[in-house]
């Protein structure tokens, strides 16, 4: 779907507050929030971040410390997924120390609740609107509302670096890259990024560990192609289609050739099958979006919606007054979607980062990747076979992991002898949103990994 006719229009009328608005402080910190009662129990900044030629690209971000020793613990870079995912959705709705709940769709109902399973508990975390025209993010050129997966990969690294430098204080932490569903393109080529600027000797020095992907997208051909072989292995296809269509299709169910119509015709019916599953969790039930209700996702985004497009909002947030026209969960313009061509203001133009993950084995680097089992946006059947991919000896082979004695997923690492270690987990009934539909599985997987590469790996 080809959106040539697109005009950002909302990021011209920035231009015109530009110089005044670089004038204030890049960064504040935030005491209260509308919904919540009384003033918030952990340190809250959010500010600005210049990217791109003459800081023409103002990232906003949201900044938590740790609420257990933010003077040791790790920093943790988080993308939400996209592109075109707004920050402030998992620090509300899945990772972040809140929770946003409302009886309706109106404002004026939201409460904001603690979480008890953020991952703000043991790290301390960043989330980025990004790129410019996501979240509170703006651009003040209109060659700044142009990005791409490798503009963005750039762009990224360019605001941590330049993160670090306004706050040095966590220069020396240890430092992890993170993010879910289409950033597992983002993730590796920023990490890399990271280590070859300190091989480069660029400033600052990061203290960069390694990352951590969640329901990753790696490649689109192996992660695309791997739904058909899971809706077998899931009983949502029979046998004989399954066979029929393997025999017809040659490997190949996505990118396949319009002239082999008995591949066409096996996949019209493994379609028939499947169009009413919701990808995202196949035990959940299909949203539709006219009428969304809870626990549907869309749901939660008219919520949120409503709640960052109060005024009283934007300015606890210290949102830069008129800078923005609407907040969106989702910029569409720039979402992915399968076989979404080039729009406007973004390049999909990164189709396979296993090289940035090659690249990254021959680094002392620590490496998590997690996968619910009933996600079927991208499986973990192509997770198994681009890792497998990477041809590294296994460490600890597949077993079970637990959560209260009960077995909460399972998983295996691999590793090297000269410091770099893989671990791929699965949680058992997670769909596309793991920390959302099993929070305290989630947490405790990635409690542990942090704290034992964090706490072991400089002894």
């Amino acid at each position: 779907m080809m959106e040539s006719t697109y005009q950002p229009k909302f990021f011209f009328v920035f231009i015109i507050l530009h110089l005044t608005a670089l004038s204030i402080s890049s960064k504040s910190v935030v005491r209260n929030l509308p919904g919540f009662h009384g003033d918030l129990p952990f340190t809250l900044e959010t500010g600005y971040v210049g990217v791109g030629g003459d800081d023409s690209i103002q990232f906003f971000y949201y900044f938590v410390e740790s609420q257990r020793d933010p003077l040791h613990d790790p920093l943790v870079l988080y993308f939400a997924g996209g592109p075109g995912t707004s920050g402030l959705f998992p620090l509300l709705q899945q990772i972040g120390p809140l929770t946003i709940l409302s009886d309706s769709s109106k404002k004026n109902n939201v409460t904001l609740d603690l979480n008890p399973t953020s991952l703000t508990k043991v790290a301390n975390v960043i989330f980025v609107d990004e790129p410019a025209g996501v979240g509170f993010s703006y651009a003040t050129s209109y060659e700044g509302t142009k990005s791409s997966d490798s503009i963005l990969a750039l762009h990224s690294y360019q605001f941590l670096t330049k993160w670090i430098v306004e706050n040095p204080r966590f220069l020396n932490h240890q430092l992890y890259i993170s993010g879910i569903s289409y950033m597992g393109l983002l993730v590796p080529m920023v990490t890399l990024e990271a280590y070859k600027g300190n091989e480069a000797g660029n400033e600052p020095q990061l203290n960069i560990k390694g990352y951590l992907i969640i329901s990753p997208l790696t490649d689109k051909f192996i992660d695309f192609n791997s739904r058909f072989e899971y809706a077998h292995r899931f009983a949502l296809i029979s046998d004989d289609i399954y066979e029929s269509t393997k025999e017809t299709c040659g490997g190949n169910y996505i990118y396949n050739d319009p002239n082999n119509t008995l591949c066409s015709n096996n996949l019209q019916r493994v379609d028939e099958c499947t169009s009413g599953i919701n990808l995202e969790n196949i035990l959940e039930p299909l949203c539709d979006d006219a009428d969304p209700q809870p626990p549907c996702v869309a749901a939660t985004n008219v919520i949120i919606e409503d709640w960052a497009n109060d005024e009283d909002v934007q300015r606890a947030l210290h949102v830069r007054e008129g800078t923005i026209e609407t907040w969106k969960k989702n910029n569409e313009t720039m979402h992915y979607n399968f076989e979404k061509e080039d729009t406007e203001c973004y390049s999909y133009d990164i189709f396979s980062t296993i090289d940035y993950h090659k690249q990254l084995v021959t680094r002392n680097c620590q490496v998590l990747i997690i996968g619910g089992d009933h996600d079927m946006t991208f499986p973990y059947v192509g997770t198994e076979e681009w890792i497998k991919s990477l041809n590294l000896p296994i460490q600890n082979p597949w077993n079970p992991w637990f959560v209260d004695n009960q077995v909460a997923g399972y998983q295996m690492t691999y590793g090297k002898n000269d410091g770099y270690s893989l671990t791929y987990a699965t949680v058992k009934g997670a769909g596309h949103s793991v920390a959302f539909n099993r929070p305290q599985e989630f947490s405790t997987l990635v409690y542990e990994w942090l704290d034992h590469h964090t706490y072991l790996s400089d002894s």
